[in-house]
């Protein structure tokens, strides 16, 4: 794999993208390139037109980035080309282990993981156990939540109201955050 630094303007978005990049993720890309460099090169076929990383480019344009770094993939058949853009994002949908998630983040203190969007993302829960069940119609469950921060707290709060309110008698009461 041949990594080469192009400029921006040299490379052509895929007019039939079927991927979606909203405003905020976008930002989240940017702030994560701003953090850690350009890790992961953008894919162009034989005519310069992007096959992966188009989330990527609008990000290093909203950096004003003049060069960005890209592998040509222009071996590829037309057919592969259409099949590894779609390929790409479908291979990298998965879900979270939010165990192993929350452990993660607890040891990352100096980088605000809220720049890459964990605060949309991101409930950190622990210690949840069952009350007794008293008379075999009602459930207590006690669930104690911590907080990054007052922001992730207040966005969250409203969230979990709505959430609780689906349930008949049911009552709520909303811990608080760490300020540590």
């Amino acid at each position: 794999m041949n990594i080469e630094m192009m400029p921006i303007d040299n490379i052509r978005p895929y007019e039939k993208n079927a991927k979606k990049h909203p405003a905020d993720q976008v930002e989240h890309i940017a702030n994560s390139i701003r953090e850690f460099g350009f890790r992961q090169p953008l894919v162009i076929d034989k005519d310069g037109v992007l096959i992966i990383g188009h989330g990527r480019l609008l990000a290093a344009k909203s950096l004003g980035m003049h060069d960005v770094p890209v592998v040509r993939a222009d071996d590829l058949t037309e057919e592969q080309v259409k099949a590894l853009r779609l390929a790409d994002n479908k291979t990298n949908e998965s879900d979270w282990d939010f165990g192993l998630l929350d452990a993660e983040l607890d040891e990352i203190i100096d980088i605000d993981m809220t720049d890459f969007g964990f605060e949309d993302d991101y409930i950190g829960t622990e210690n949840i156990s069952e009350g007794e069940i008293e008379d075999n119609t009602e459930k207590k469950v006690a669930v104690k939540i911590i907080f990054k921060n007052v922001k992730e707290w207040q966005k969250a709060e409203d969230r979990i109201r709505d959430f609780i309110d689906d349930f008949d008698g049911v009552t709520v009461s909303v811990g608080e955050y760490d300020e540590n």
